[in-house]
């Protein structure tokens, strides 16, 4: 098979309609166009926003300010809180996380929260930690390590 041996599909190809080419050809004479009116004028025809008197349909959505950033980056939040239950010196692990049910999109990165309390020293290794949640897992004697995303 050679490149000048290529075709496309039978069926994949379809001519475009010639209209306005005499009334044999089908679409002859108004050219589907109707008859009369703006629509049948040449350059005829309405922008997008007319709907004819209705309200136009960009107005009738409700009216949203801002945008969605596409960069943004989504979290499992957990709470010191949840880590009050481990025992003293075990690891904390997204893996660790998601197999004790803490985690409600296993998939995304976590990020611990310092809402409540923590007494057991821990070592924590997540993907973004908050200050005072590094602050408070510290003071009990554990320690934080921070892994890539």
């Amino acid at each position: 098979m050679k490149l000048h041996d290529l075709r496309p599909n039978r069926g994949a190809k379809k001519n475009r309609k010639r209209v306005g080419r005499g009334i044999a050809a089908g679409q002859g004479k108004t050219a589907g166009r109707g008859t009369k009116g703006q629509g049948a004028r040449a350059g005829g025809g309405t922008r997008l926003y007319h709907q004819g008197g209705n309200l136009p349909f960009f107005r009738r959505l409700p009216f949203k300010r801002g945008f969605t950033p596409i960069n943004r980056v989504e979290y499992n939040e957990v709470n010191l809180k949840s880590l009050a239950d481990f025992a003293a010196e075990s690891e904390i692990t997204p893996e660790v996380l998601a197999e004790k049910g803490l985690l409600s999109k296993p998939k995304l990165p976590v990020v611990i929260l310092g809402e409540g309390e923590i007494s057991v020293p821990l070592k924590v290794k997540v993907h973004r930690i908050s200050k005072s949640a590094r602050a408070k897992i510290e003071a009990a004697g554990g320690s934080v390590e921070i892994i890539s995303l």
